[in-house]
């Protein structure tokens, strides 16, 4: 069901002011990548800090935690929809929140904004699996989507993925092994394991209470 555009939503993302990175081009041919549209990160944030990005972040209840959290670190998290992204922008401005900035736009564009071999950790947190196999190269662990990811990441950098989907968890496992990455701490059960520190998105708390294994595993370039 598409999602009703929300009352004023053009005021209020303005009202967000630079919260929100808007990932639009000019020219629509998103394989040139130009300079002038690499975002300066340091400048954003006023610091040199380490920075890691959540694709796919919704209403932002993950990413405000664990800016929350890690508050000597910054984050970059990414959502398509504006209806979705004001509501996450709102609230860590009502909240005070200054290590966090969102990106309204497509991930297959990533590399066009943000600057090579910065990003310490991505978050793919409960992403659409695209069930169907037509669609398997909108899947956010395609090996097209994890080019992207190798020239964003820095060379310790590594992957987090966490999701509720067996069969997306598969593939995920597969265009790792298949693309350059290695694996670990692996789990078919991430509420029945021992796992510390795990962040409970409004997803994963509504699968699992629903009695649904949650799959998480992390990646690492090779």
């Amino acid at each position: 069901m598409r999602m009703r555009r929300k009352n004023n939503l053009e005021q209020r993302l303005e009202a967000c002011g630079d919260k929100i990175i808007y990932m639009d081009r000019d020219v629509l041919d998103f394989s040139v990548k130009d300079d002038r549209d690499i975002i300066d990160v340091a400048g954003i944030f006023g610091n040199d800090n380490p920075v890691e990005l959540e694709i796919g972040c919704g209403k932002g209840q993950f990413i405000k935690e664990l800016a929350k959290r890690e508050p000597h670190k910054n984050f970059l998290a990414v959502e398509l929809s504006s209806n979705v992204i004001v509501d996450a922008a709102e609230s860590i401005i009502s909240e005070g929140i200054e290590n966090v900035r969102f990106m309204r736009g497509n991930a297959q564009y990533l590399d066009c904004f943000i600057p090579s071999g910065i990003i310490g950790r991505i978050y793919l947190n409960f992403s659409c699996p695209y069930p169907k196999n037509t669609y398997a190269n909108h899947r956010l662990t395609h090996a097209d989507f994890l080019n992207i990811y190798k020239r964003l990441m820095t060379k310790d950098g590594e992957i987090h993925q966490k999701t509720d989907n067996m069969h997306f968890f598969e593939f995920s496992l597969e265009q790792f092994s298949q693309n350059g990455f290695g694996l670990k701490n692996i789990s078919l059960d991430l509420h029945n394991s021992d796992f510390e520190g795990n962040i409970v998105t409004e997803y994963e708390k509504r699968f699992s209470d629903q009695g649904m294994p949650i799959y998480r595993l992390e990646a690492y370039i090779r």
